[in-house]
């Protein structure tokens, strides 16, 4: 099981959000691409970019910073925020991104995402973003209509060959996650998953282990790696 250290980044900054509220920002250094060195001194083995601007704004903003990320520290990049088009997606995959996230596009445009998938391949994946059973679109600032579980068999008939869970709920919140929630997903997913959202101790990391057998490969973390009540090398070792 993967553990892949979260870099988000707002107007040139290295921030993490609050559930996802722009309004509740913490920031945590001045130079993403930097930060993104020191993850690999830690141990990183991959590295999970969001592009906040690009959430907000519809269309990534910060494409030449990550890539300067994926150059500079060789890591493995997965990226998303604002990727709602085929030409940006294929300018990320150009850039020398391993992977571009989808995630608003998938509710709004399938098609899309089934085109995506047939010329890209593995390069694309989607994050299936969850409040309660719904899926949040628009950098969570809006909840459709449509129930986490459609989306996932959606996505599989177009294509997806892995999928990101990520609770709004819990992310950004320190409160543990939602092994509930995330053993529900990778039951109807039946595909990989990494999982977002909670992440706060070495102990959660251990729960989220028993949950391999059924999917899950990895597990993103932010804010407890930001604010020390974890380090990289122990949440390594957790899953090994």
């Amino acid at each position: 099981m993967l553990v892949i250290p979260a870099i988000d980044i707002r107007h040139g900054q290295c921030v993490r959000l609050h559930q996802g509220r722009d309004h509740e920002q913490t920031v945590y250094g001045k130079d993403p691409v930097a930060i993104a060195h020191s993850w690999k001194e830690h141990g990183a083995s991959m590295l999970h970019v969001a592009d906040l601007d690009g959430a907000f704004d519809g269309t990534p903003v910060n494409l030449s910073m990550v890539a300067r990320m994926r150059k500079e520290t060789g890591l493995p990049v997965q990226v998303g925020g604002g990727y709602r088009d085929l030409k940006t997606i294929e300018a990320a995959i150009k850039a020398g991104i391993d992977r571009v996230i989808l995630g608003t596009i998938a509710v709004q445009n399938p098609d899309l995402v089934r085109e995506a998938a047939k010329r890209f391949g593995k390069q694309v994946t989607v994050s299936i973003d969850v409040k309660d059973e719904f899926v949040a679109v628009a950098g969570w600032t809006e909840i459709s209509k449509m129930k986490f579980q459609d989306l996932i068999r959606a996505m599989l008939d177009a294509g997806i060959q892995e999928l990101l869970f990520t609770d709004t709920r819990k992310d950004g919140t320190l409160s543990g996650p939602n092994i509930e929630a995330i053993k529900l997903f990778l039951e109807t997913a039946k595909v990989p998953v990494i999982a977002s959202g909670g992440v706060t101790t070495v102990r959660d990391l251990r729960l989220l282990k028993t949950l391999e057998p059924l999917g899950l490969k990895g597990a993103v973390i932010g804010k407890a790696l930001y604010d020390e009540r974890i380090r990289l090398e122990d949440a390594i070792q957790a899953v090994h």
